[in-house]
């Protein structure tokens, strides 16, 4: 059996990036994957400006708290203020520009008015209050890689700097579909036999969490040429297609012998619990990846493999999940030989709950969890140990 890593590996082996490009409105960015770097065309502040309210002065005019000064101007953010004279400061806000000849801004906390002058009760430090010109961002340095999925401070940050519209690659085009004449949907006769298909709606809703463009196809009858002709039809229309199920050698298991017949398959034994079978290939120009049945199983090699084969098709650049380093409140004394992913929870003390079964049939500790605690072979867990921690808040990213 592959190794985990090398199942990776050699899946990312086989992705690369969607060509095409769209330039949309940095308002609507958020959740895009930047193909192209971004360059700040201007200073950002674009003049030096008062951090706080209060007055701008020159600090010489300051020799000792309780120096008077005569208010000679206002300034509010938007507006533009006058030359200081010497002896005079500018009532100022948060925002606006410091006019020149002032070096320094004192809070209005510690001013006192009288009549149209300012008693200034503390002496002002060099540039104290003031952001300087370009502190933040200088005119010509970079401040968005490509490769990144924008966030809502991207898309700020962007537009801080005066860009309307953003080069993003195209969405990723996916399918899904799926096999099984046990599989019925909600709302429809449960009869003897039957199961609900609740794989369609996780693998559905975590493609739509990537920002894929999702194609669904339904449930497929499990017959060879029903098989084939929604594969041709899928392979046409999208990117990637991603099933689950149907990929043994049993005689119901029509996705397989499809796949080989309109492109190529491999299989792949992957050293992983829960887990283990894994289809990738291609049909026409879309790449295949085919999971497995089990629900539990479907869940966690999506968010292990299609996840970052999803990412890296979207152009992303960094597609490894960052794990944390928690405590196990449980003790987990007979490890599998295989690469194990628990479903855990953190508790209010900070350490990790274990799920009571880690049956790879039980949906329900998938809901209850909030992340993975990825074990490797044949290691024991202690309470008190470290364990590596994968949060869905990350994995979902």
């Amino acid at each position: 059996m592959l190794s985990v890593d090398e199942a990776l590996e050699r899946l990312l082996a086989g992705a690369s990036a969607v060509p095409d490009i769209e330039q949309v409105p940095a308002l609507e960015a958020t959740g895009r994957v930047l193909a192209q770097a971004q360059v700040s065309a201007l200073d950002v502040p674009p003049m030096d400006n008062s951090a706080m309210d209060g007055y701008a002065l020159r600090r010489a005019d300051v020799p000792a708290p309780g120096a008077r000064l005569r208010v000679a101007q206002r300034i509010a953010a938007g507006s533009v203020g006058l030359p200081l004279e010497p002896g005079t400061a500018a009532r100022i806000f948060t925002g606006a520009p410091v006019p020149r000849g002032a070096d320094a801004v004192v809070m209005q906390e510690y001013c006192a008015t009288d009549g149209d002058h300012v008693v200034v009760k503390k002496l002002p430090q060099p540039g104290e209050w003031v952001r300087l010109t370009g502190s933040d961002i200088r005119a010509g340095s970079r401040i968005l890689d490509a490769g990144i999925r924008l966030r809502p401070q991207d898309t700020g940050l962007a537009a801080s700097v005066g860009i309307q519209t953003l080069p993003v690659r195209r969405r990723v085009r996916l399918a899904l579909f799926f096999t099984g004449d046990e599989l019925v949907m909600p709302g429809e006769p449960l009869a003897p036999g039957r199961i609900y298909n609740s794989n369609r709606f996780t693998l559905r809703g975590l493609a739509q969490v990537y920002g894929c463009e999702v194609r669904d196809y339904g449930i497929v009858p499990d017959r060879l040429d029903a098989t084939r002709e929604v594969l041709r039809r899928a392979a046409a229309e999208n990117d990637v297609i991603v099933t689950s199920g149907g990929v043994s050698v049993g005689e119901e298991d029509h996705v397989r012998p499809a796949v080989e017949a309109e492109g190529a398959l491999l299989m792949w034994k992957i050293a992983m619990k829960p887990g283990r079978p894994l289809a990738f290939g291609k049909v026409g120009a879309a790449a295949f990846i085919g999971l497995p049945g089990n629900p539990v199983s479907s869940f966690i090699t999506f968010l292990v493999f299609v996840r970052p084969f999803l990412l890296r098709t979207q152009g992303v650049a960094e597609v490894a999940p960052r794990a944390l380093g928690l405590r196990s409140d449980f003790d987990w004394p007979q490890p599998d030989a295989r690469r194990e992913f628990l479903r855990v929870r953190r508790n209010p003390a900070g350490g990790l709950d274990l799920y009571p079964t880690q049956d790879s049939a039980v949906l329900t500790s998938t809901a209850w969890a909030d992340g993975l605690a990825d074990n490797p072979p044949n290691h024991a867990i202690r309470k008190g140990d470290t364990v590596r921690f994968l949060p869905f808040s990350e994995l979902y990213g």
